[in-house]
């Protein structure tokens, strides 16, 4: 086993030999894509965000990393989204009990909205015959087909997102007459509408989780930002704090007020005092005049 120093030594010597993140396979080689903290934080954003006006929260399934079935002959075969939403249903299963899996042929309602995050390994069977370098999946006879012929011919999800966080290219696909077309996404900042939802979705340049960079994240038809549960009770906080400060602000006003009319009062009880004094100083009677 190398030893740590000697691992140091070999850094040092020899560090632009060796490979970088970027490099290194998966720990699963039936899993190409590379685990990372994005992977994980992003679904994360993504679910706290989401909000659906016609939706309540005991409507709507939404799960990433989570095997996905979907063909009833081949019950091993499965994908696994990056993301998903499923509206419609309950959130547990049954009602009962939260779900390990997600089989289509027990559930019988397909996704709404699958998101792939994109990565050069997954490319061809993220994009399909959109690829840019890669070509598509190709299915072959007892081999589960990729991605994009599940999701636009077996599952014909509406809705498929795809995101490349390197590059922050942003792609959306919508399902129409049984095939995906690709829709135009406006800029400033980067987004896309769903009008069947009632939700947007668009490039968020901020800090979660304590990190800093580009996010996918859900939006209002004025492309404002749906705000997570902790940014919502932080801004009831802040409001709070605000209403306290413009009370205070109120009654600082109304206090200085009060002490401009006596400071007024007194000035005017004063000049008169002074022309009362002045009267009698000349022989006339102030309380008798005309």
């Amino acid at each position: 086993m190398i030893s740590s120093s000697e691992l140091r030594s070999t850094h040092q010597s020899d560090v632009q030999s060796l490979p970088t993140m970027h490099d290194l396979p998966s720990e699963n080689p039936l899993e190409p894509g590379l685990p990372d903290e994005f992977h994980g934080l992003q679904p994360q954003l993504l679910a706290e965000s989401l909000t659906l006006t016609d939706y309540n929260a005991n409507q709507i399934f939404q799960s990433f990393d989570l095997n996905l079935y979907y063909d009833p002959e081949h019950t091993g075969w499965y994908k696994r989204p990056d993301w998903f939403l499923v509206v419609g249903t309950t959130r547990l299963y049954r009602g009962v009990s939260s779900r390990s899996s997600y089989v289509i042929w027990d559930e019988m309602i397909p996704p709404a909205i699958v998101i792939e995050f994109l990565s050069p390994s997954t490319e061809g069977d993220d994009l399909g015959r959109f690829a840019a370098k890669l070509p598509g999946a190709v299915s072959k006879p007892g081999r589960p087909p990729g991605k994009f012929v599940v999701y636009e011919q077996i599952l014909q999800v509406p809705h498929y997102i795809v995101f490349d966080e390197t590059t922050g290219q942003l792609r959306y696909f919508r399902l129409i007459d049984g095939r995906y077309q690709e829709q135009t996404i406006t800029s400033n900042p980067p987004s896309l509408w769903i009008p069947e939802l009632k939700i947007g979705l668009g490039l968020w340049t901020g800090s979660y989780r304590h990190m800093n960079q580009r996010w996918l994240r859900w939006c209002d038809r004025d492309g404002n930002w749906l705000l997570t549960e902790t940014e919502r009770e932080r801004g009831a906080k802040e409001w709070e704090r605000s209403e306290k400060e413009r009370e205070r602000t109120e009654k600082e006003r109304e206090r200085t007020e009060k002490e401009r009319e006596r400071s007024a009062k007194e000035k005017e009880r004063a000049e008169k005092e002074k022309l009362m004094n002045y009267l009698r100083s000349i022989g006339i009677d102030p309380n008798n005049l005309p």
